[in-house]
């Protein structure tokens, strides 16, 4: 190539955003000199929105922006090089790039961004990932990338905390501070992982024992994510400044003779940004029909939030080994830092020729970086150079990286998705509104039932005795004219057969008188009128009877006519009493309805948390299905009086129902109710914060209680998983020692047989193996035999809890013989732990062989325990894990116990073993 000659790596689309992220974003416009564009992005580029995002965005256009920094001369090139010019020469003004082949032949390349030696640290983040965290607070996911030689100044650019000079600040703490300062602390959140890829695997540099993280990816979308990295939400500077000290201080580096800092991993920090977007036409996500919006369903809107990603990765330096000088480790550290980059360059070569086929899933960086080359991310490259001439190669290497890295084009897609779990809160106030006023309305109606049937009673009470009170002055009338008339009549009829009787006698004598008076042959005429009056006097006592007769009769009819009327009260007596017990099965339906409402309560605060986990993992389709269901149900409800069927999905249970009314639900005699609130209980003390409310409102107790009284493998399980979360802090472990906790942990594992009901036993008193001042109780309260107890399940789980809290305990006994609180042979030996240890030290499952191999060497630490290690075969697990462990630390302390033993060393020169 000619002297000068203009080499321009990247094409410059220029591409209008529907939404642009940031007014200083832009893509540039194409350059006459700039090579043949790539085509459209691959089917790797394209991104398919979940079923929860507000409208389907096919993205725009965006290229991967490169910047190229140049490093200045230091200490040793200065002397080395005194006689040589630099290999590369700066055009700042003109964004271009010599490189030196000889004195007289250069080659020009053309970048984004120039920066020359003279640079400031803000002056780069300006340059380079300013638009990127601008695109990210608007919703667009963005990846800020540092690559070149090892020791070019990638670390200083991105990770420099500027605690001795706020001017050396690098892109992690400036981004940081923009995003805390575009943000609002009420109503958006801000949450980092950081972690390391070392060797080909993920580890956490938060929390150091998490160091086997799986990359899990969408099979729908092709979503990469890393759920099982440690996420601490960010409010402030200083606490964010923290963790970036604490994950420097577990990062991998070593000294080389390019570097004496030499990182050995690729660093990678993720900053999610979650904002709420205020004013949005919401019509546009719910139509309505004929133009008119239902009031209900416009009140269960779901507020729109934007969810985005900030990647910062800094990426270990290439090497050649012949000029760092690696060996031994560090030889094979750098074979693997230089396969995941070599993959990543080769991802880069295929997207930049627009080949089918983009591999990667080479290596665990490429999948990482799947989205911010290709995908849906804005992109930011620097690539970091040195000016030596000696390293004129690897400079060559690291330019042609970044022209190539400028032909990527990504297709940016903003996130937007439905707040529900603002939603949830709505409609568990909604819910609470709709319970106090079916309350109130039920208080209502049993008040007018209650006032109906004292009514009804009092009004009866009062008909039934002036019903009684008639009948008998009715019955006692008739009755005595009745008796008063049959008197009269007896009277007579006894006067007149008296009458009769004396007229027959005088009839007679007259007769006989007349018999003996001689010619008188003719009776008087008076007899015949006498007889005449007689036959009168019967006929007149003829009629008097039929008239007692009819009165008789009359009565007769009177008193059916009040036995009816009685047999009509009687039966309206009967219907009132039915309508009292139809209030009565109203109201005890009523009561019924309220406790399903409560037990679906309960399980919609189960779901709810289900469908917290479901939108991180942004499996959001179940959730929207669960919207629709409940607008649908809650606009049923209002058509009807009782309130039934109302379900609603509760997000925030602790803040609306109470912690006090969700403990005093671990009492109900619904099995099913208790089971939903210790479920409720345990999700609440996995929080930190919720722990200290727990124990003060007694759930601490409470648990307990259930866990020694239930019958129920469920609430066993899940009780002992709460204890287990409240276990890990200091204050609640001296608690449940003082309430038995160990007893009943011990009688639970002996009882239970269920793997995971073990597990959260066993990490139950694993956590209180580590608390120095509780070693001498737990050991005499049972806690070590039941641990080696529960190793009879042989789940991996449940031997990974048993191993931990065996090096727990090993360890706090360490420390205390250290310190001279501790005297004699550990208690682990007296109570027989040590030949399932010895059993296990070399175990499949790496978490139990870790666990296991701490304890022997922190068991090996002290002499007096040399001896049994050494009778039990401890000895040659120690040498093995001097030599073959993976983790360096382990190896370090086991090789310092068996050179610091003398007992040891006497038993490994019996041995001839060369140590």
């Amino acid at each position: 190539m000619a002297s000068g000659s203009y080499r321009n790596g990247a094409p410059k689309l220029s591409s209008k955003l529907d939404r642009p992220p940031s007014a200083g974003y832009s893509t540039p416009k194409p350059s006459t000199k700039s090579r043949q564009p790539a085509g459209p992005a691959s089917g790797l580029r394209r991104s398919n929105s979940g079923s929860n995002s507000v409208k389907d965005d096919a993205g725009v256009p965006g290229r991967v922006r490169v910047a190229v920094r140049l490093r200045p001369r230091n200490v040793e090139e200065m002397e080395a090089d005194v006689d040589f010019a630099d290999c590369v020469e700066l055009l700042p003004e003109l964004k271009r790039l010599k490189l030196r082949k000889n004195n007289w032949d250069s080659e020009t390349y053309e970048f984004d961004e120039v920066l020359t030696e003279f640079a400031s640290q803000k002056r780069v983040y300006e340059g380079v990932a300013k638009p990127v965290v601008e695109s990210v607070l608007e919703g667009y996911n963005g990846t800020v990338m540092a690559y070149g030689q090892t020791g070019t100044g990638k670390t200083f650019t991105l990770g420099r905390l500027g605690e001795e000079d706020i001017a050396a600040r690098g892109i992690m703490v400036r981004a940081m501070e923009d995003i805390l300062a575009g943000v609002s602390p009420d109503a958006d959140s801000v949450s980092v992982s950081y972690m390391q890829l070392y060797m080909e695997t993920i580890q956490d540099l938060l929390v150091p024992t998490n160091d086997n993280i799986a990359i899990v990816e969408d099979p729908k979308t092709g979503d990469v994510s890393v759920p099982g990295a440690t996420i601490v939400e960010i409010r402030d500077q200083s606490s964010f400044l923290e963790l970036l000290r604490l994950g420097e201080a577990h990062r991998f580096a070593a000294n080389t003779k390019l570097n004496t800092e030499s990182s050995r991993s690729h660093a990678i920090l993720m900053v999610h940004v979650r904002r709420s977007c205020k004013g949005r036409n919401d019509r546009e996500n719910f139509p309505a029909e004929n133009g008119n919006a239902s009031p209900l369903v416009t009140s269960f809107r779901p507020p729109i939030v934007r969810k985005s990603k900030l990647v910062v990765v800094d990426l270990a330096g290439s090497e050649r080994i012949d000029k760092s000088g690696s060996d031994g480790h560090t030889l094979e550290e750098a074979k693997s830092i230089n396969l995941s980059l070599s993959a990543l360059g080769k991802c880069i070569n295929s997207l930049a020729e627009n080949n089918a086929h983009v591999p990667f899933r080479d290596s665990k960086l490429t999948r990482l970086l799947r989205d911010s080359f290709g995908g849906t991310a804005r992109t930011s490259l620097v690539v970091t150079i040195g000016p030596s001439p000696r390293h004129r190669g690897e400079t060559a290497s690291t330019i042609m990286f970044g022209q190539r890295a400028m032909k990527v084009e990504n297709m940016v897609k903003l996130k937007e998705e439905f707040d529900y779990k603002s939603l949830c809160r709505r409609l568990d106030i909604e819910l609470d509104k709709l319970i106090a006023e079916n309350e109130r309305q039920q208080k209502d109606f049993e008040d007018e039932v209650e006032k109906i049937r004292a009514e009804a009673q009092s009004r009866l009470a009062e008909a039934d005795k002036t019903y009684m009170i008639a009948l008998e002055n009715e019955k006692a009338k008739y009755e005595e004219d009745y008796m008063e008339s049959v008197k009269r009549l007896e009277e007579q009829f006894i006067a007149n057969k008296q009458i009769i009787s004396n007229d027959k006698i005088g009839a007679e004598n007259h007769a006989r008188n007349m018999e003996n008076i001689p010619g008188e042959e003719d009776p008087p005429a008076t007899s015949s009128d006498e007889v005449n009056e007689i036959k009168q006097l019967l006929q007149n006592e003829i009629l008097l009877r039929q008239s007692a007769e009819d009165e008789v009769n009359n009565l007769k009819s009177q008193l059916m006519h009040w036995k009816k009327l009685e047999v009509a009260g009687n039966a309206e007596i009967i219907r009132l009493r039915k309508m009292l017990e139809n209030e009565a099965n109203q109201k005890e339906k009523l009561e019924e309805e309220i406790a399903v409402l409560k037990s679906q309560l309960l399980q919609m605060s189960f779901e709810a948390d289900e469908t917290r986990r479901s939108l991180d993992r942004g499996g959001s389709g179940k959730v929207f299905t669960g919207l629709d269901s409940f607008v649908s149900q809650a606009k049923y409800s209002q058509l009807r009086d009782s309130g039934n069927g109302q379900k609603a999905s509760i997000a925030k249970l602790f803040e609306q129902v109470g912690l006090q009314k969700i403990l005093s639900l671990l009492e109900s005699e619904d099995a099913d109710v208790r089971v939903h609130a210790v479920k409720v209980v345990a999700n609440l003390a996995a929080e930190e914060a919720n722990q200290e409310k727990i124990v003060e409102a007694g759930g601490l107790t409470s648990l307990m209680m259930l866990l020694r009284s239930s019958e129920d493998e469920t609430i066993r399980r899940v009780a002992a998983g709460a204890i287990a979360n409240l276990a890990m802090n200091e204050t609640n472990q001296e608690l449940i020692m003082t309430q038995g906790g160990i007893s009943l942990l011990s009688m639970t594992a002996a009882d239970a047989e269920d793997p995971q009901t073990l597990r959260m036993v066993a990490g139950a008193i694993a956590n209180l193996c580590g608390n120095d001042k509780l070693q001498t109780r737990l050991r005499g309260e049972g806690g070590i035999r039941a641990l080696l107890g529960m190793v009879r399940c042989g789940h991996p789980d449940v031997l990974a809890q048993v191993a931990r809290g065996i090096a727990n305990f090993a360890k706090c006994e360490s420390r205390a013989s250290t310190h001279g609180n501790k005297v004699g042979k550990s208690l682990l030996i007296d109570d027989g732990a040590l030949p399932w240890i010895v059993k296990n030290a070399n175990n499949e499952a790496s978490p139990i062989r870790r666990h296991i191999e701490l304890a022997l060497c922190h068991l090996a630490q002290h002499e007096v325990n040399a001896k049994d290690m050494i009778n039990e075969g401890a000895l040659w697990e120690l040498v093995r894990i001097s030599r073959d462990c993976s983790r360096e630390d382990i190896r370090t302390l086991a090789h310092r116990t068996l050179t610091s033993s003398p007992t040891f060393q006497t038993e490994l020169r019996r041995l001839r073993i060369e140590y």
